[in-house]
């Protein structure tokens, strides 16, 4: 829905606009920006019922991945990467592990940010073998400060979140993670001097 036409800038290109049209864009986006965990979790679900060729669909693999992190111990921001990592896969067939890590890179540290971008790679260790490809792709990361906690999250979580038997937490359980963790950015040009989010 559109904002009513008062609340709308009046430029029609950008080097035109005034300090007052900006208040009204700034406004705009702070309301949007708002709304992003909601616009997250409704693309997530959109995972459901796509199985892939796999045992479980691609929305029961996000839910067991981070299921088995939560349980394991790991912090909510972690949890919600496990959670989300695979979100890429409807909009970014062919680098879903970019998508994701883009999505919650204002939000997660550079560990996490690595290892949601490369998972894919390093996942490929487990079948890349099977399918003609190079199962030691990630091999080209090898001495990256962050390669052995991205081999450790494909192998304790992704990996082995195929089971059907699985006794997943619903999704409903980690929203409030994804609220939380996606609450505000870390560090980002979004930010106002005092630290407060647009």
């Amino acid at each position: 829905m559109l904002d009513d036409t008062e609340d709308r800038a009046t430029f029609t290109a950008m080097v035109d606009g005034t300090a007052e049209d900006y208040a009204k864009v700034t406004a705009a986006f702070g309301k949007f920006s708002k709304t992003l965990p909601d616009r997250v979790l409704e693309h997530l679900k959109m995972l459901q019922g796509d199985a892939g060729g796999f045992a479980v669909d691609r929305l029961e693999h996000s839910l067991q991945t981070a299921t088995r992190a939560h349980r394991d111990g790991r912090d909510e921001e972690y949890v919600v990467c496990a959670l989300l990592h695979d979100i890429g896969d409807l909009l970014g067939t062919f680098n879903h592990a970019e998508l994701g890590a883009t999505i919650l890179k204002p939000f997660i540290s550079d560990a996490n940010y690595f290892m949601l971008q490369n998972h894919g790679i390093f996942q490929g260790y487990y079948f890349f073998h099977h399918i003609g490809l190079d199962r030691d792709a990630r091999e080209d990361f090898r001495g990256h400060e962050h390669f052995e906690y991205t081999a450790q999250f494909c192998h304790l979580y992704d990996q082995a979140a195929f089971d059907p038997n699985y006794d997943s937490m619903p999704l409903e359980a980690f929203e409030p993670m994804v609220r939380k963790v996606m609450e505000k950015p870390r560090d980002s040009i979004y930010l106002r001097d005092d630290g407060t989010a647009l």
